[in-house]
């Protein structure tokens, strides 16, 4: 029997015109703004240097896809909004695809397979098995043998942010916090987390402004500073290789507030500021303040806070007495007391700018997990293994640093320097365009619609001009 498929669409009229759709555009992209995040990964080597955190055992005349063409096709996916390694199936035929992760003919015309012709890009199974490699994978591994070094790219996270600065700064703010990553099935790690009421991981997040320092991946049946010290330790001593007189000043909420992270912090000239969960003890010792505060809001009928500090060790964890500084609030819901612990003087930081200026500026970094986890799909961790979830974090937190870099760097001086990643990537990343590969040009025709041409050049100029 004849198939048929049909290749024109006649629609509604359009008064006396008629409306026809053909699928002959020939090669269209919606992602021509992936060029401006291959202009960011120029500057930075970040594809080229994660690659470097890969050990590959493959026979090197079998290799179609290099370690980097891999880990760029994973980075890029993620940048331009693509979570699942299905959706690579349809990207690796884009030749765009092809031009940003460096392959000579970016529309497949050199594969050596003929049902690969016209792909450039890997598949989802070659990702997949780059995903799934075991630790002790080697050369006579028989599918899976490209291994990554965890160690070696919680470097690069912290050389990515020692490198930013042409200066080194005065004073730096490391800020931990941890987040909830549900999981809906049996992976490995897997646990039910009471405060969240769901299966989940708990990674751990230390974040400096705009940097991700660290990600790592954790069961959630765990305290919430569990591994924060063997980070802290690792992360400050890269720090201080570089810059070896920044001040450097921990944040982080009541989780934290442990004493072996304390003890560390007071023995190696790093300052902290940390959240102090409320109990009895502390509420009768602010009792003064906090019946001032609620005699405020009467009096107002508007919110109310009084500060003060004070010395406190508690009955058995801690050391040592630690100053302390508490908040007396009234609200319209009643008394809100919060206290937080740190080892700043009061010469240095007062009670009331201590809390309302250091300490609530850590709400900042919240902004900065869930980009990476709504924007970057850093929740995506729906592998069997904590090893192959680990990797789709790190891929993740490079893939936010890709974007972070366009924002540096290319959005400095415009609207928006301050945008969140889903807004640049919706602005600036999804661009239709058509493309024409010749001997010796890629060409790109970009849709002559597209409404922020004025900011795109605004980024090439500064990408170009600073490369």
């Amino acid at each position: 029997m004849t198939e048929c498929t049909q290749c024109s669409f006649r629609f509604a009229a359009l008064y006396r015109r008629e409306v026809v759709a053909q699928f002959d555009g020939g090669d269209i992209t919606t992602d021509a703004g992936g060029l401006l995040l291959r202009e960011v990964d120029r500057r930075l080597s970040l594809t080229e240097r994660l690659a470097a955190c890969f050990t590959d055992y493959r026979r090197v005349d079998q290799i179609e896809h290099a370690v980097q063409g891999l880990v760029a096709q994973r980075l890029y996916g993620l940048a331009l909004g693509y979570e699942d390694l299905n959706d690579h199936d349809q990207l690796r035929a884009d030749p765009l695809m092809g031009v940003l992760i460096g392959k000579a003919e970016p529309q497949g015309t050199d594969r050596r397979r003929a049902q690969d012709q016209g792909k450039a890009g890997a598949g989802k199974s070659t990702l997949n098995r780059l995903e799934l490699t075991p630790a002790d994978a080697d050369a006579k591994t028989r599918y899976k043998k490209i291994v990554y070094e965890g160690e070696a790219i919680d470097r690069l996270l912290v050389e990515l942010f020692t490198e930013a600065h042409a200066e080194p700064p005065a004073r730096i703010v490391l800020d931990l916090d941890v987040t909830d990553d549900p999981i809906h099935g049996n992976q490995e790690g897997r646990f039910f987390h009471g405060y969240y009421r769901e299966y989940c991981y708990l990674p751990l997040y230390i974040i400096c402004g705009e940097f991700v320092l660290c990600a790592r991946l954790r069961s959630s049946n765990i305290d919430a500073s569990a591994g924060a010290l063997e980070e802290v330790q690792r992360i400050v001593a890269q720090i201080r290789a570089q810059w070896p007189q920044v001040e450097i000043i921990l944040r982080g909420d009541g989780g934290f507030s442990r004493d072996a992270l304390m003890s560390w912090c007071e023995d190696h000239q790093v300052d902290y500021v940390l959240g102090l969960a409320k109990n009895n003890r502390l509420r009768k010792i602010i009792g003064r303040q906090l019946q001032e505060a609620k005699l405020q809001f009467e009096g107002s009928q508007k919110a109310a806070r009084v500060f003060s500090e004070f010395s406190y060790q508690t009955r058995k964890s801690w050391k040592r007495p630690r100053r302390v500084v508490a908040k007396a609030e009234h609200l319209q819901k009643g008394a809100n007391p919060r206290f937080v612990v740190t080892s700043l003087s009061a010469e240095r930081w007062e009670a009331r700018s201590l809390y309302e200026e250091l300490y609530c500026a850590r709400g900042e970094m919240e902004n900065r997990i869930k980009e990476q986890q709504l924007a970057l799909f850093a929740d995506r961790t729906s592998t069997e293994l904590m090893r192959s979830n680990q990797l789709r974090l790190y891929f993740s937190t490079c893939a936010y640093q890709l974007m972070q870099g366009l924002r540096r760097l290319g959005l400095k001086g415009t609207e928006m320097a301050q945008a969140q990643c889903q807004t640049i990537r919706l602005r600036l990343l999804k661009i239709g365009a058509q493309i024409w590969v010749t001997v010796r040009r890629v060409y790109l025709s970009l849709a002559a619609g597209y409404p922020f041409r004025e900011t795109f050049a605004h980024v090439c100029r500064n990408l170009m001009s600073t490369a």
